[in-house]
């Protein structure tokens, strides 16, 4: 009968409080960035689409050596190597990835695949828009893991160095 009383109570004082916290934010401005139109601000070690990368002179930095699919968590990385031969050099080294895949579906952006590449030849780039019509579209293969995308216009570095108070939607 007392812990009925007491949350006749303490209920209303809480759901008073809630409305409080509502009508504080809801005559502020909204922090929200009208993407298309805006540029999205991303801090530099933001992690989003994969690039494979190329050594200056075009030839591939992957050598076929799987540590990225085995540091994956969630075994999205499928490579199968094949040995490079004078006539198709396609690496420096003795093997090269004949086929590099990335089921983008079960990624999670963990960016453990970059940090166990002993030649830095997957990285992640600051590309967020990965959305795809088709399920089959967002498992990428070597071929557009290769074609490196400059920064697109929606996307802007923010810097670490300077801090900038912004408003959010902690309380203050």
């Amino acid at each position: 009968m007392l812990n009925e009383l007491k949350e006749m109570v303490t209920g209303p004082i809480e759901v008073a409080k809630a409305m409080g916290v509502t009508l504080q934010r809801l005559f502020r401005k909204p922090v929200t960035c009208q993407f298309p139109d805006e540029p999205a601000q991303l801090f530099p070690r933001f992690r989003g689409r994969h690039i494979l990368q190329r050594y200056e002179n075009g030839l591939e930095r992957c050598i076929g050596c799987s540590l990225c699919a085995a540091a994956c968590p969630t075994d999205c990385i499928y490579v199968e190597a094949s040995e490079n031969t004078d006539d198709d050099r396609r690496s420096p080294g003795e093997r090269y990835a004949k086929v590099y895949e990335i089921n983008m579906l079960r990624c999670i952006f963990c960016g453990y695949c970059a940090e166990a590449c002993p030649t830095e030849a997957i990285v992640l780039k600051h590309d967020f828009a990965l959305a795809e019509y088709d399920r089959w579209d967002a498992i990428y293969t070597k071929e557009r893991l290769l074609t490196s995308p400059a920064t697109p216009d929606y996307i802007i570095l923010r810097n670490d160095q300077v801090f900038e108070d912004k408003p959010t939607w902690s309380i203050k």
